[in-house]
């Protein structure tokens, strides 16, 4: 099997007022906000374009549940179905099912403290 998580893809976290985060993070720290958050971009150590999501949701979303947790990691990974399936044999949670868009795909699990996790198998270059 090829490595698990290769890297954060993403910080989202719930407040009152997601405008208003934005707004606040790029008067005071700089952030290129847009209407999903602000995205970091990197290399990786192959020199290949990766991105890194910083995402505000408002404090009522459903798209962290089941977890109750005010905040949800997004993790890169190379190969979510394959990874996916060594999760559930190992017995981890999963959460709905893996969705594919053209920028990567998606998988949910459920860690040991019920948080919800996204997994993200993604493609950088849709984004450019």
């Amino acid at each position: 099997m090829k490595k698990r998580v290769t890297g954060i893809g993403g910080l989202f976290f719930k407040t009152k007022d997601p405008q208003a985060s934005k707004d606040w993070y790029k008067k005071h720290l700089g952030f290129d906000t847009d209407a999903y958050g602000c995205t970091f971009w990197w290399k990786d150590k192959d020199g290949n374009d990766c991105s890194t999501q910083w995402s505000p949701f408002a404090e009522d979303t459903k798209y962290y549940e089941p977890s109750k947790k005010d905040f949800m990691f997004n993790y890169r990974v190379e190969n979510l179905k394959e990874l996916l399936e060594a999760l559930k044999a190992e017995g981890v949670t999963i959460v709905g099912d893996m969705e594919e868009y053209d920028y990567g795909k998606f998988g949910w699990i459920l860690d040991n403290d019920g948080n919800k996790i996204e997994l993200w198998e993604p493609v950088d270059q849709a984004f450019k």
